[in-house]
Parts: structure tokens; sequence; C-alpha cells
């Protein structure tokens, strides 16, 4: 029987790369991660940790329009963004340290390097050492996707990381793509001033969430004085001075706008090159790598997982696949690949926006009958008092067997509320076991509450 100087080799330290390792160490399996940068990965450290502190303070920045209405004087002369940038920098350290940790303390071998897979039982490390391991588990991760005529120089052209990489602010910026990252970034700068145009070729920003929901948000970034174009493509740019013309094409009418820098977030390539997967023979479609239910690959010994798979392109996504393959690699019996009725998806301008399970237009596509309640956050006391009354929950069910299909969440902490929905569909309970269960008041949860007794025939504040 072959000896191997690992049960388990992880390349990537990121969400997916690093749970997998703890819990592959967690249920007695010998392990070491291989990771080039810093423990924690893009979404640690250019991804989902510094943009949430980037919006927390832009948050706290747009609440100085309050302090005036109670009286209070101040002066923003010496407000300098680099001291924000700062701190989200200081958030994502820390972060990785706290990563760093984990692995130390789950005693997990951290390798530093470039790995290369040169066998089903064998990774190469900077082209130079080999280590051996009964299994291996690739978690490369992603990165931005580039747009012929818009390539990243990350000082005037950015993608998400350039432009979590700004201690200056532009005065005016375009954002390409009006997804999650796109929304969050254009929130950001604008709370912080910056002239933002939001532009998306698809019909409505946020194209994968609900219609209604999405709807909430248009109209507060509208209020806000984002500039948001819809149903449009960024043809080309052309250097004017110290700045940017974009033309831009709505159908055959074209128009253009001129701003400082550009920013293009229109989603993510994985990083599945140089992995050395050729030469194995692992199969891959359009630069993913292809798994089973478990996340093995056609390779036997060589597992995938997160968003260098074609699964959704999410941190607790991939997390959850590392739990999976690591389990199943182990002898336990998990559940196979995740159901992704049962996948979250939140983004956190203000107002948040949360959902899971089908849209209205995706049940419709798919042939399937259904209802829906909406529940307006103004319903609820706790909204009032803290004026965020800005929001709605929403609810598609069947209407013979009440089951719920999805849900949709949009105003203040919808990120946190959705989960009790979340819960409730995973574990087959019916909103009557939400409308009956006592919440809190006054809380945001009772708009939840007051959504699924909605479903009953009754919502009592509405």
């Amino acid at each position: 029987m072959a000896e191997y100087a690992y049960d388990l080799i992880v390349i990537g330290a990121g969400p997916g790369g690093y749970v997998a390792a703890i819990r592959a160490s967690q249920l007695g399996l010998k392990t070491a991660v291989i990771e080039k940068d810093n423990p924690g990965g893009v979404c640690l450290n250019w991804g989902c940790i510094p943009s949430k502190s980037l919006i927390s303070q832009a948050q706290k920045y747009s609440y100085l329009g309050d302090l005036k209405k109670m009286g209070v004087e101040f002066n923003t002369d010496n407000f300098d963004y680099a001291n924000v940038h700062k701190k989200s920098r200081i958030a994502a350290t820390k972060l990785s340290k706290g990563v760093e940790f984990l692995l130390k303390k789950n005693e997990i071998e951290l390798i530093k390097g470039t790995a290369k897979v040169t066998g089903s039982n064998e990774v190469t490390v900077d082209a130079e050492k080999r280590y051996s391991a009964k299994n291996i588990l690739i978690a490369t991760g992603s990165r931005p996707r580039v747009i012929k005529g818009f390539e990243f120089d990350e000082t005037d052209i950015l993608s998400s990381t350039g432009a979590l990489s700004l201690e200056t602010l532009p005065k005016s910026i375009l954002i390409l793509g009006a997804g999650a990252i796109g929304v969050e970034f254009a929130y950001i700068l604008n709370s912080f001033g910056v002239e933002v145009h939001l532009v998306e070729m698809m019909d409505q920003i946020l194209p994968l969430e609900d219609e209604e929901a999405t709807a909430v948000v248009a109209k507060s970034f509208k209020r806000k004085k984002i500039k948001m174009y819809t149903s449009t493509l960024a043809e080309r740019y052309e250097k004017t001075g110290d700045g940017y013309t974009v033309i831009l094409k709505e159908g055959e009418t074209e128009s253009s706008v001129s701003v400082d820098k550009i920013l293009v977030a229109v989603g993510r390539t994985p990083n599945s090159e140089n992995l050395g997967l050729e030469e194995l023979g692992i199969e891959t479609e359009r630069g993913f790598i292809k798994t089973g239910d478990y996340y093995q690959t056609n390779v036997p010994s060589v597992f995938a997982v997160g968003d260098v798979i074609n699964t959704p392109l999410l941190a607790h996504v991939a997390s959850k696949e590392g739990e999976i393959a690591v389990e199943y690699r182990a002898g336990h019996q998990p559940e196979a690949k995740i159901d992704p009725m049962t996948i979250p998806s939140a983004t956190y301008c203000e107002p948040q926006v949360a959902s899971f399970g089908l849209t209205e237009k995706k049940a419709t596509e798919q042939g399937v009958t259904f209802d829906k309640y909406v529940f307006p956050y103004r319903g609820i006391g706790k909204s009032v008092a803290v004026d965020e009354s800005e929001g709605l929950v929403k609810i598609l069910y069947n209407p013979k067997t009440k089951e719920i299909l999805g849900a949709h969440i949009v105003g203040k902490d919808a990120t946190e509320l959705i989960h009790e929905l979340l819960l409730a569909k995973k574990t087959g309970l019916l909103p009557e076991d939400i409308a009956t269960t006592i919440h809190a008041h006054p809380t945001l949860s009772e708009a939840v509450m007051e959504a699924a007794r909605g479903i009953e025939g009754w919502a009592i504040h509405v």
C-alpha cells in the first residue's frame, strides 16, 4: 500500500480551501494547504471583507445628513478617504492572520508557493518541491473577468481589486456591470460624493434578483442621484484630457458619458490554468473543472470546489462544497451537491437585497405554479422607529401545499433576515410555522412573520 506524506493536500486557502482543510483535520485527516498569497483568498483579502468594511464606513458617512437634522454642526473639510481604505485593509489583514491561526490550531501545514498537480497523488510547489497525498482538493478560486476593449490597468480602468485599492476618490466613475459587485461599489462611491454612472446590459440592475425587489433598490439609487443605464452596452472608451469618454449603446441609440475612471465588474473567470489539469486528463468546460456529486473530478483522487467549478461564485457556496468533499472522502455520507434552491444570495448596498429559490420570472419560465405574498417594511414598528421603512418581504409558495419556493427581502438587514425563511425551506417548515412563532417586538424580523401570516390570510399590520 502506497505511503503518502498527507491524507489531503488543498490548493488554495480561500473560503473553499481553508474551510475544507479545517474540516478534514477535524475528521482526522493529515492535511496541508498550499497558498501563494495571504490565507483567506480573494474573498477575505480583496473581496467580501474589505468591501464590507467600506460599505460600513460609507453608511456611517451617509448618516451625517441625519445628524444635521438634529442640529449637529460639523466640518468635513479634513475628510481623507485614505483613512477609509486603511481601515478596510486592517480588517482584511486581521482576518487573514486569523485564518493562519486557525490552520495552525488545527495542525494543518501551510505551504507557501504556487502549486501544480503533477500526478494523481502529487503536487509540485514552485516547480521544485514535491508533496504526495492520498487526495488533492483544488480550490484556486477566480479572478475578475476581462472585457475586450476594457482591459485593466488598475489605475484608471479598474477591476474590483483596483477599486478596493483606491486611496483617493475620483470625482466621477462609470461602473460596467450592475450585479452585486457593481451595485455595492455604486453605493460606496456615491455615499462618499463620487458621481456614479451604473451600466447594465440586462433590463434591470441586479439582473439575477427578483424584479420587485430590485425596483426598491433602483428607486433608492435614483434618489441618491446614481445614474443607471439598463439594457445598455458600453461600446468603447476614448481618452479625453484627464478622463475618459465612454460610448454607450441602448438599442440603436448611442450616447456618451465623461468620467475620471472606469470600473469593470462583469463577472469572474476561474483560475484553472497552469494547474496541470490537461496533463492529468482532468476534464474542464469553459475553464471550469467538471465534478461529480461530491465534487470529485474524473480522476478519483482529485476534487475541486469553489469558483473553479461551475456553481454560484459565492464564498459560502465554496465553503459548503469543501465540507461536503472532505466529509465524503473521510467516509461520511454528506448530502450530495448543494441544492441550488437553498443557496442564499446577498447584496450589501443600502437597502440590502437577499434571496433564495425561485424568482417570479424563473418560476414562470419553468412552468411552476406559484402564488406570492408581499409585506412592506413600513408595516412594522421597528422600521418606522429607526427610519428604515424602505423595503419588503416577498414569499413565493405553492398555492396547494404552501411549500416555500423562494423568498426575497429588500431593506435594512435583509441579508440577516433571509435565513429564517431559508431554514424553513431546508427543513420543510411551512409559512404557518413561521406565522405562529412569537417574534420579539419591535424587530425587523416581524416583517418575515407578517409575510408568512399573509400567506395564511391573517396578516395583522397591513
